[in-house]
């Protein structure tokens, strides 16, 4: 028989868990299955913002040539004819649950699910989606078995959890370290061990059942955390995340942890690819199989990534390698800061900067050597002895908006059915455990 598949997906994560050194904290729970488990350092969404980055986590396809370029909630939608990984579970024999919350469609039934458990309850805590899920694990399940768990966390608001010390925070390099900055982590903080604690009860359920050693278990986000120069930007914090998989029974273990660059594109055929099914020509995203299983792997040279629409129209594009990050702004020098989400504008961690460097407005060309220059500080555009590198970054860039027909090269993209307005449509407006419900 087949494996099971559970997947966890949460909200702004990025990398800020402690089996990745970047928080001051430990989350055992996650840390207890990454050390089981195979972890990946360098894998970047195909966009830092929500709706897009699903989307290529469910198709294996770019926004780009999806359409699927703007959130949920505000007038974006992904096409019925873009199959997704649920659909092709279900083709192959598969029942496919969801639990929780998902951004990819207004009836998430659409997209291929056999059952939905909390949807229609939002916010979608972790505390209020993960009972649901235990008792689907502990009761009488049918295999093979798709099931996606999508919680809330860690978006913002984090108000309402418990804090942690704000004196123990480690504060990324890219942030002024202000006491501002240390209470807007401290809130998150909490946010992420609640994460940890709910992710931790599915994972002990899990160990009790019968069918752990037959189910591939991952643990993803969308994009990164929701701090300025994060989330909604595509240098490295808004757009590297969370991966990490397991499967006992297919030999997926041990505690490995990967470098190699890739992209959240190419999950959707790594997993058909695991299970044998076959891989369309439509995927765009590239199979890492040979890499977990050590045979003939070619890694990718780079990786691409692109925002259009959050609150704004905010059009840019990157290229990423090894060393280097090329990044094409559309519409250069408009804002009199770096545009962010609305969450994040309105953060003590914004408020804090002012007028800080770290916002500049931003020029229309960024090229930025990572070997040396890891925060993307230094622009390195305009430098003669860079020359080369910018003018072949650019031309791979170009010729994978060619590729996947980024429709940016044919003019400006409006909303679908709502052209260039820029106000909020929420997706929905009910409160819950003195939280918004309101998704931004």
């Amino acid at each position: 028989m087949r494996p099971n598949i559970l997947m966890v997906v949460c909200h702004d994560l990025g990398q800020h868990l402690s089996c990745y050194e970047n928080i001051s904290v430990e989350t055992s729970n996650i840390d207890s299955i990454a050390e089981e488990s195979l972890l990946f350092r360098n894998y970047f969404a195909t966009a830092p913002l929500c709706s897009p980055s699903r989307g290529s986590i469910m198709t294996g396809r770019y926004p780009g040539t999806t359409g699927f370029m703007g959130l949920v909630n505000r007038g974006w939608e992904l096409s019925l004819n873009e199959k997704t990984l649920p659909q092709y579970l279900k083709e192959a024999g598969y029942s496919t649950y969801l639990f929780g919350f998902q951004h990819e469609r207004r009836d998430p039934v659409t997209l291929g699910y056999d059952y939905v458990a909390g949807w229609d309850e939002p916010p979608h805590l972790a505390r209020k989606i993960t009972p649901k899920v235990v008792s689907f694990l502990e009761g009488d399940i049918k295999e093979p078995f798709f099931a996606c768990v999508g919680f809330f966390e860690v978006h913002r608001p984090w108000e309402f959890y418990q804090k942690i010390d704000p004196k123990i925070v480690n504060v990324p390099d890219y942030l002024p370290d202000t006491p501002e900055v240390r209470e807007d982590l401290a809130m998150f903080y909490g946010s992420i061990l609640e994460t940890d604690y709910y992710t931790g009860k599915i994972l002990e359920t899990l160990k009790r059942s019968k069918i752990e050693d037959n189910t591939i278990f991952i643990f993803t986000t969308d994009h990164g955390i929701a701090f300025p120069r994060a989330k909604s930007t595509l240098y490295d914090p808004g757009i590297k995340t969370t991966l990490i998989l397991r499967w006992v029974g297919g030999d997926l273990t041990g505690g490995k942890v990967y470098d190699q660059l890739l992209s959240n594109v190419d999950l959707l055929p790594t997993i058909l690819d695991i299970l044998e099914i076959d891989i369309p020509e439509s995927i765009q995203g590239i199979s890492f199989k040979p890499l977990l299983y050590g045979k003939d792997y070619k890694p990718r040279s780079e990786i691409f990534a692109q925002k259009d629409w959050h609150d704004i129209y905010d059009p840019i594009r990157c290229i990423r390698t090894d060393r280097f990050k090329y990044i094409r702004n559309y519409i250069e020098g408009v804002w009199p800061y770096l545009p962010l989400p609305l969450d994040i504008e309105e953060s003590l961690s914004r408020k804090s900067l002012g007028n800080s460097h770290i916002m500049r407005t931003r020029e229309k060309e960024e090229l930025y050597d990572l070997s040396v220059d890891p925060l993307e500080i230094n622009n390195l555009s305009s430098k003669p002895e860079y020359r080369d590198i910018l003018y072949e970054l650019r031309s791979r860039l170009y010729r994978w908006q060619r590729e996947i027909n980024d429709p940016i090269l044919q003019g400006p993209i409006p909303v679908p059915g709502r052209g260039f307005v820029q106000d909020p449509v929420p997706m929905f407006e009910k409160k819950d455990d003195g939280v918004t419900g309101k998704m931004i």
